[in-house]
Parts: structure tokens; C-alpha cells; sequence
């Protein structure tokens, strides 16, 4: 299955990863094993070119790290610390991690120990500074990082900054309704995104989506791309975050392209079978200012067949066009549209959808409300 998430998401099956930490640099993306789509507008790439990051290679590193006695070593590499008269808690907390030589794994698993349970990419965004502890649980988090850590008491909650305004000027954190709705309680989303998901795409908006999805012989989805146009609702909408998830844990690699925008950080939760990848405008939006973003994502060979592709939106779209490709050696016998308000409930709008000489299949509501909106096929026998 393939899935894609709120104001233009898509989400398949959650994904296999072998680092939830680094942050990619190079000017094409490839990853090992699975992905899929969630978030405000979907998951992406460069402009102009492949950014790469070669999972296995990381997950071998790591494995020799292990072998050789340095499980607890952090795996995201920072430049040195600067000397600072006003430290602050990224810093500390990042320096305390390198000098005690904890990886955000460990971290998080002597967190749950304690029954604090926080996710990899929270501890990711703390230590780098995108996002600091706010509610009550973080900051319990906070107390007991001191202990884990080996600090002074005080040493991290000190460094506690107020809350931080985001968006709008004047409002908090969006309504969690609505993506709940589409994600459901506790969803994968929610928990890649950490804290962050208060705050999800709360900048921009999908205005249109078409999305392209792609099968193998093996009946298998090798690909997914998809053109998106979103709007700013706000002044200073710079960027979408977009969190994808994939059918197979066993696939061997995953191509992330964009031909607009510019791919940020992009980081990979294997104990989620997402990425979470940022999608940069390379500009400042004015407040309704449209943007383009085109991306595709390319799955290695997979052993998990599909059988379904779904997209799931916070808002209402003005378009949305779903085209899926069948390879001319493995035909799905029947393919149906569906639409859900929400997760879980019973599937709408089952006609059936004929292929067309090219052994393709497609639906283009007439509306497309929030929701989940997909489309299904059957297999012969």
C-alpha cells in the first residue's frame, strides 16, 4: 500500500531506516529500504538535481561501530561547539551528548526506562536547535536527561526558553483536529514529527495535486511523483515538511528527486518506516503567494506487493488526479476509487475504473474534501 498525508500527503506502509539522525548534504538523495508520504504537501528532493544518502553504507558504519565496542556513539556529526556567553539548550544538549558518548537511541531508551516516552526526531530537532521542550512530558524529559547525562541539576530546564511563537502572530499551535482526522490518534506522522506536529505545514496550504504512481512487473510500486501547488498563508512560508512511508522494509533503495524547490534535511526512521524530509522555496512567500513543488520518489526492487494508493488531506483541494501505471505483464483484474472522512471509517464512491490502452488507471473527483482519498485494485486470483 502507499499513502500519502494532509494538504497533500501520501503515505504507503510505514518504513524500514537505518539512521533517524543525519541530516543530508549531498546533492542527491538515495536511501536504502522503504518510503512513503504524510505531511502537508508531500516528500521531496532538489531543484535541479538528486540529493543522496546511502542508508546501507550508514547501517554497515553502524554495525562496525557495534562490532568494535561503540554502540553509544552519536551518529549525527556537528561542527565543534563555539564559546558562547549565553549557551543555550541545543548546545548543551548536544555537547552532553558527544562527551558522554550517547546516541539518540540509547538516549531515548534509557527515556522510556523511566516512562518518558519521546520520540527520535523531537530529541533530533532539541539537539539541533529547531525546536525546544515545551510540554509537560518534554520537560519531564528534560529532568531526567540531567540524570542521564550526568549534568548538574538545573543544568538543561535553566536553558528552557519560553514558549515560542510560531505562524500566525497572534495564535498557537493549529487545531490538532483536523489532522488527527486524517492520521488518526498517535499516528506515524505524529510521531516522526515529535512537537513539531502542532505546528505541521501550518504555513502553506495544498491548493492542487497530481500524483503519478507507478508499478513493476512484480506488481510492486517503483515509483511515485508528484506536482504540487500550494498557497502561503501567512507572510514568511519558506519551506513544507513532508513525511513518506513505503510498502517493503526490504527494499534496497529509495531515489528522492525534486525538479522544484530544494531538498533540506531529510532524515530516515526505521523503527517508522518514514522519512521526514523538508522541501526548502529558497525565498520568503508573501501571505497567498502560490509555489510549484515537483518531486518524485524511485523504490529498488520490493517483494511486497501493492495494492492500493492513498492520499490524505487536511484541507480541500481544488484538484486532485491520481494516474497509476500497471505494467503490461501484471494487470490488476478491477481498480476502485475510494474516499474516507476519516481514518476508519467505511470507504465511499466504489465504481469501478476501467483501464485504458495504456494499462493505466486514474480518478479526478468532481470534489475533494478533506479527507483520505484513494484508489484500490485486485489482483488476479
Amino acid at each position: 500500500m502507499a499513502t500519502a498525508a494532509p494538504e497533500g500527503d501520501s503515505q504507503p506502509h510505514p518504513a524500514t531506516a537505518t539512521d533517524t539522525n543525519t541530516p543530508v548534504s549531498t546533492t542527491a538523495t538515495t536511501l536504502s529500504r522503504r518510503t512513503a508520504t504524510s505531511g502537508h504537501p508531500a516528500i521531496a528532493a532538489t531543484s535541479g538535481g538528486a540529493r543522496t544518502a546511502s542508508a546501507r553504507s550508514q547501517s554497515a558504519a553502524r554495525t562496525a561501530a557495534t562490532a568494535s565496542g561503540s554502540a553509544d556513539q552519536n551518529t549525527t556529526s556537528f561542527p565543534p561547539s563555539q564559546t558562547s556567553a549565553e549557551p543555550t539548550f541545543a548546545a548543551v544538549f548536544r555537547e552532553a551528548l558527544q562527551r558522554r558518548g550517547l546516541s539518540l537511541e540509547r538516549v531515548r531508551d534509557r527515556l522510556e526506562a523511566r516512562g518518558i516516552t519521546i520520540s527520535l526526531a523531537t530529541l533530533s530537532y532539541w539537539q539541533c536547535g529547531r525546536s525546544q521542550p515545551e510540554r509537560a512530558l518534554s520537560l519531564r524529559a528534560v529532568d531526567a536527561l540531567e540524570t542521564i547525562l550526568v549534568l548538574p541539576e538545573g543544568t538543561l530546564r535553566s536553558l528552557v526558553g519560553p514558549h515560542r511563537p510560531r505562524g500566525r502572530a497572534v495564535s498557537g499551535p493549529q487545531d490538532l483536529t483536523a489532522s488527527q482526522r486524517v492520521f488518526g490518534e498517535n499516528s506515524v506522522v505524529e510521531r516522526a514529527l515529535g512537537e513539531e506536529f502542532a505546528h505541521f505545514n501550518e504555513d502553506v496550504s495544498s491548493l492542487a495535486i497530481h500524483e503519478t504512481v507507478r508499478l513493476d512487473e512484480h506488481r510492486c510500486i517503483r515509483e511515485m511523483a508528484v506536482n504540487q501547488v500550494l498557497r502561503a498563508t501567512r507572510d514568511g512560508a519558506s519551506r513544507m515538511t513532508v513525511v513518506h512511508s513505503i510498502d517493503d522494509n526490504a527494499t534496497e533503495s529509495i531515489d528522492v528527486s525534486v525538479r522544484c524547490g530544494k531538498l533540506g534535511t531529510v532524515r530516515f526512521l526505521p523503527e517508522l518506516r518514514s522519512i521526514v524530509a523538508d522541501i526548502l522555496f529558497g525565498r520568503k512567500l508573501a501571505k497567498n503567494e502560490t509555489m510549484v513543488v515537483d518531486y518524485a520518489i524511485t523504490l529498488g526492487p520490493s517483494r511486497e506487493i501493492s495494492t492500493h494508493h492513498e492520499r490524505r488531506t487536511r484541507v480541500s483541494l481544488r484538484e486532485f488526479l491520481l494516474h497509476v501505471y500497471f505494467h503490461p505483464a501484471a494487470l490488476p483484474v478491477s481498480c476502485h476509487p475510494y474516499y474516507l472522512e476519516r481514518i476508519g471509517a467505511e470507504r465511499r464512491y466504489r465504481h469501478r475504473i476501467p483501464l485504458d490502452v495504456s494499462h493505466t488507471a486514474h480518478m479526478l473527483p468532481t470534489k475533494c474534501p478533506a479527507g483520505i482519498h484513494g484508489m484500490s485494485w485486485e489482483w488476479p486470483g
